[in-house]
């Protein structure tokens, strides 16, 4: 997730220059990828991912321990009726051996090795573990998509902000000049006080509207700065162009590019395979394991007895196979299993309600693009509409065909055309943006292509 030098740069010289150019899309989402915590919280759980999958390959390599103690210990052994011989004694029937350490120190140690061969729990529990890993992946993509959306979310929230503060003073300063030119006229008696009053209400609000815009923009910036860990000031943000986006394809073409690639779904497809692998380890009554074992070991016993000082010394050593049958366990088996295939039905109910959120998902955003573009030119068409009303308005008002409430209102409207028009190219960008997400195709060329798009604001 690092980003590249020319990047790293970038950021840097916006950094050192604030003001000296607009900070893109691509830029904000560099340094979200530093400093969000969610950026951080995604690799570490793509790290844990990993690890499993090492996990995974360890269950089925060799154990090795080794053992050792001390302890206070006694020993007592006794033989009746032994066979004894030695060389110059002959051979003795009937013969007694009693041994005996009542207090003395024992000392054991013990290098045991055990590779497993054959274990159904053993290969249920490494499936589940790569299996996991796998999940952790597609989380990591999808952790990776969510952040890229907010960011971009972030970026347009205090973009539009910044704009409409812009559109508000541009209006401002119109509806100021006019109520002026409302006062001067009414001393020579050209215009009625209303046209002042009128002029000096909204003046009045639009004060304090862009107190608001203003406060709304700080806002805004806040909560990009907390996502990017940018320290931004008066840095200009990009907004959408007027270049239109490309054909978004049919509806049943992405509904099935996510049905197959949305990370979300992915991973919840895992997370079966994890519960069906649980269940199948458990589904047998007899779960038998075979390993190969090899040991070595050393016991001694040494200290005082019933016939003096003594002491008893052991060393064994084996290699062989071990089977072990679990015969009875109090019906805990059944009763994991039970629980195992309960929880496996549950993740196939989870993963096709997750199907049909992202198939609506799809269609929602699918929807709004279908008809954003057409949407977008007649806001376009509206916006030169208000325009247009407004030259002939300024024309009208001073021929005495239109009256300063006519300006006013024109101004209102151009104003919010020309804010409606950004707002809905906005909503093009990141709907597009959502769509490739849904379909796992969210990434740095997806991003770069949105922001290609994007161009810096005028200036108020």
């Amino acid at each position: 997730m690092k980003p590249p030098l020319r990047v790293l740069a970038l950021l840097a010289a916006a950094a050192l220059a604030p003001g000296a150019h607009a900070l893109d899309l691509v830029q904000a989402w560099a340094a979200a990828q530093q400093h969000a915590p969610d950026a951080a919280a995604a690799l570490a759980a793509r790290a844990a991912g990993s690890a499993r999958g090492e996990q995974a390959q360890t269950l089925w390599r060799p154990s090795v321990v080794l053992e050792g103690g001390v302890s206070y210990a006694a020993s007592e052994t006794a033989a009746r009726g032994a066979q004894f011989s030695a060389p110059g004694f002959g051979q003795t029937n009937g013969v007694n051996f009693d041994t005996s350490v009542t207090g003395g120190t024992g000392t054991r140690y013990a290098l045991a090795l055990r590779q497993p061969v054959y274990s159904r729990e053993r290969s249920a529990r490494s499936e589940a573990l790569e299996t996991s890993a796998r999940a952790a992946e597609f989380e990591w993509t999808q952790a990776r998509q969510a952040l890229m959306l907010s960011t971009t979310e972030a970026y347009f929230g205090a973009a539009l902000a910044a704009e409409r503060l812009r559109l508000l003073q541009r209006q401002q300063q119109a509806v100021d000049q006019a109520a002026t030119e409302a006062r001067d006229r009414f001393r020579i008696g050209d215009r009625p006080v209303t046209d002042v009053h009128e002029a000096g209400a909204r003046a009045a609000a639009l004060q304090a509207e862009r107190l608001a815009a203003q406060t709304q923009l700080q806002l805004q910036r806040n909560a990009l700065a907390d996502v990017t860990g940018l320290a931004l000031n008066d840095e200009p943000l990009a907004l959408p162009g007027e270049r239109l986006l490309e054909g978004v394809g049919t509806l049943d073409d992405w509904l099935d590019r996510a049905a197959r690639r949305n990370p979300g779904l992915m991973m919840a497809e895992a997370h079966v395979h994890v519960a069906r692998a649980q269940a199948r380890a458990t589904s047998a009554a007899l779960s038998p394991t075979l390993d190969v074992v090899a040991q070595l070991g050393y016991d001694r016993i040494s200290g005082d007895g019933d016939f003096g000082r003594a002491s008893h010394t052991g060393r064994n050593g084996a290699i062989g196979v071990q089977l072990s049958v679990p015969l009875y366990t109090g019906g805990t088996r059944s009763a994991v299993h039970a629980e195992d295939r309960a929880l496996a039905d549950k993740a196939q109910a989870e993963l096709e309600r997750a199907r049909q959120r992202v198939a609506q998902q799809t269609r929602a955003a699918w929807l709004d693009l279908a008809v954003g573009a057409s949407q977008t030119g007649a806001l376009a068409a509206a916006l030169e509409a208000t325009r247009a009303r407004l030259d002939a308005t300024r024309v009208g008002l001073k021929a005495g065909d239109r009256t300063t409430l006519d300006l006013l209102n024109a101004e209102n409207d151009a104003t919010a055309a020309e804010l409606a028009l950004t707002e809905a190219r906005v909503r093009l960008v990141t709907r597009h943006l959502q769509l490739a997400a849904l379909a796992g195709e969210l990434d740095d060329i997806a991003l770069q292509r949105a922001n290609a798009r994007l161009q810096a604001p005028q200036r108020p």
